[in-house]
């Protein structure tokens, strides 16, 4: 199934907070990182007294099941350090299921599509790039983002695989 990720961070070093868990992910025999997106600098969204955010998407090819792909993201912040203090502050690592497949999954712990995907253009700018023709309720990602405010998202000069160093 191919599935795409969210990840991001604004404390430490998220680029490279970034890079590892895709390294983790990608090492599995049941998940293959496919492509990843450029990095970009984004503002803070929620809670806006922090830093810049670093994100990205990637797109991964799975044998798990959606609930198991969150319990794996879960699991990746946890071996990085992740501490859930305060909702939409700042973080060391997140990793967020956005889509899998065309499933739509609408249960207590477990959204697919993500819930609020469509009004972050911090998601979508990324996932415009590395897949600029899905659609998201019926329209493609990249006018999706044109109806988003995406002032301040900065796309970082990336080379290709990055995460893979």
């Amino acid at each position: 199934m191919r599935a795409y990720l969210g990840l991001g961070g604004n404390l430490g070093e998220p680029a490279a907070a970034m890079a590892e868990s895709l390294r983790l992910l990608d090492a599995r025999a049941d998940l293959s990182v496919i492509c990843v997106s450029s990095l970009y600098r984004t503002p803070p969204w929620g809670v806006t007294a922090q830093p810049d955010f670093l994100n990205c998407v990637a797109a991964v090819d799975t044998d798990l099941t959606a609930r198991e792909l969150l319990q794996l993201c879960l699991d990746t912040e946890r071996v990085l350090k992740r501490v859930r203090a305060e909702r939409w502050g700042p973080r060391l690592i997140d990793i967020d299921l956005l889509l899998y497949g065309s499933e739509q999954i609408n249960e207590d712990d477990l959204q697919v599509p993500h819930p609020r995907m469509m009004e972050r253009a911090f998601v979508l700018a990324p996932l415009a790039e590395i897949a600029p023709e899905i659609l998201l309720d019926g329209q493609v990602v990249t006018r999706r983002l044109q109806d988003t405010d995406h002032s301040g998202i900065v796309r970082l000069p990336t080379e290709t695989n990055w995460w893979a160093h």
